[in-house]
């Protein structure tokens, strides 16, 4: 069906693809953590995969897209084992943990749909899928692999290692783990230092918590992927993909514990996009230069000099090849919204562009140039999704386009069939694959983006019973002419006076 050829991770080479069923296209991209609000570091992997998806539906495949979203534990072997993201800030910001899920949760889709990514075909919760994680653990223990001490079940990593390629993805090493890991809570019960957590035991404080088969406790990370990818996609799917920071322990625990669960790989494919950096350093709470999204967009941050639009902030993504790091600075920022900028006036230009109609070009060398650079474009798509050369090529056409309108080249200049490709690969790329929308058309939704927004907090706060600022949101809102109106459904609507 297509040429494509993209990265795969594990094997460390540039593969053909070629689904396991023709046509169909099996996707899954681990979702946010809802313990808190996305930032910058977050949005490159979202948008990374909803260019996979956009294209491989641009090639014609039938695209099941799965990202699940984690609403319970997500305690890490790289931190204090135990700890339960969602619950300890549910506890900081006085919250009911799904409270807290719910509110992040919009706020993760709010971003997304600034983006413009496209919606995942199913979206699965942790919580929503508690069953067929236990349903796998018990799988896994049943054929040997792992083991309860004490109320908590443990992937037995080295078992594992002495049959399976254990680190081939990440390029670990497991006799460096064993020497390596750091001492964390509950490693005294371990059979090994690198081996996971399968389920945890909930201690007595602890409040999301399900009962099982070895009493009540809360899943691991690495379980609630491997569950619902299988569930949706089935035992083997075509792209796993993730941001590379996940490769370890995330996405190779994923490998090991469904590997042994069906008894064979799970993922054909695996993509990582590379981080977004600052200053040289990966984004990250430790190094306190998180930059959450509605502070990018309202420009609310010590390190920002203006806010950023949401399709500048896509932009500047799209221009570096996905698999590249990206350092962050406000000059490069800045760049790419003048960039932008000159591109889609160029695209707005040709769209009102008429062509006289002849089949034969006056500039016959020009006309086979433009030729090249469009078709370029699907060659660069095929070869592992490079955007930054696409984009390159947009901006070769570009002065061609501004020629053309300035009269420093004549209409007749490009073939009938020529100034048809030019403005169809613009069309195709610029919007259809890259997922570009003008600034204006954004900003003209903008009160629609914030109301939207408004209205998620002060349900929020009615949630919480606070009262006081859910009618201080609803007063000032009237104020300014702005009538907000409870349906019976739930849902809130507005009308602008």
């Amino acid at each position: 069906m297509s040429n494509l050829h993209i990265y795969n991770s594990y094997t460390r080479q540039k593969e053909k693809f070629e689904p396991s069923v023709p046509g169909h296209v099996g996707l899954y991209v681990c979702g946010p953590t809802v313990s808190g609000e996305s930032h910058l570091g977050h949005a490159r992997p979202y948008i990374t995969f909803d260019l996979v998806n956009r294209y491989l539906q641009h090639l014609g495949y039938r695209v099941r897209y799965v990202r699940n979203i984690t609403d319970a534990g997500h305690f890490e072997e790289e931190g204090r084992e135990a700890e339960d993201k969602v619950a300890t800030k549910a506890q900081l910001e006085k919250l009911e943990p799904m409270e807290l899920v719910h509110k992040y949760t919009s706020l993760f889709h709010w971003g997304m749909r600034l983006f413009n990514n496209i919606e995942p075909s199913i979206e699965p919760t942790a919580t929503g899928h508690i069953i067929e994680q236990i349903n796998m653990i018990q799988t896994i223990m049943k054929k040997g692999y792992a083991y309860e001490v004490n109320g908590s079940v443990y992937f037995d990593v080295k078992k594992y290692a002495e049959n399976y390629p254990y680190g081939k993805l990440s390029g670990r090493v497991l006799e460096d783990q064993l020497e390596t890991t750091r001492e964390l809570d509950g490693q005294d019960e371990k059979r090994n230092k690198a081996d996971f957590a399968l389920w945890k035991k909930a201690p007595p404080e602890h409040i999301m918590r399900w009962t099982s088969p070895w009493g009540e406790g809360f899943p691991g990370w690495h379980i609630e992927c491997s569950a619902m990818s299988s569930k949706y996609l089935g035992e083997v799917f075509d792209i796993h993909g993730g941001g590379m920071d996940l490769q370890f322990p995330h996405h190779e625990s994923e490998i090991a514990q469904s590997t042994i669960a069906h008894d064979h790989a799970p993922v054909r494919y695996w993509m990582h996009n590379n981080m977004i950096t600052i200053n040289g350093k990966k984004m990250g709470k430790s190094y306190n230069n998180v930059i959450k999204l509605t502070e990018l967009f309202s420009g609310n941050h010590p390190i920002l000099e203006q806010p950023y639009h949401p399709m500048v902030v896509r932009f500047y993504i799209l221009q570096t090849h996905y698999r590249s790091t990206l350092d962050f600075s406000n000059e490069a920022l800045q760049a790419s919204e003048r960039a932008f900028r000159r591109l889609w006036e160029a695209y707005e230009v040709l769209k009102k562009l008429t062509h006289p109609g002849n089949e034969v070009a006056e500039d016959a060398k020009l006309d086979a140039q433009v030729i090249t650079w469009c078709k370029e474009c699907g060659e660069f798509m095929d070869d592992d999704l490079n955007t930054a050369k696409v984009i390159a090529n947009l901006f070769e056409l570009t002065p061609v386009i501004n020629s053309i309108k300035g009269g420093q080249v004549k209409a007749n200049a490009l073939s009938a069939s020529t100034h048809k490709l030019l403005l169809d690969t613009f069309k195709t790329y610029l919007e259809d694959i890259l997922g570009m929308q003008p600034l204006q058309a954004q900003q003209s939704n903008k009160l629609d983006q914030v109301l939207s927004l408004l209205i998620e907090i002060r349900k929020d706060a009615r949630t919480r019973k606070d009262f006081a600022t859910s009618d201080q949101i609803r007063n000032k809102l009237q104020e300014a002419g702005i009538v907000l109106k409870d349906e019976k459904d739930g849902n809130v609507s507005y009308t602008i006076e």
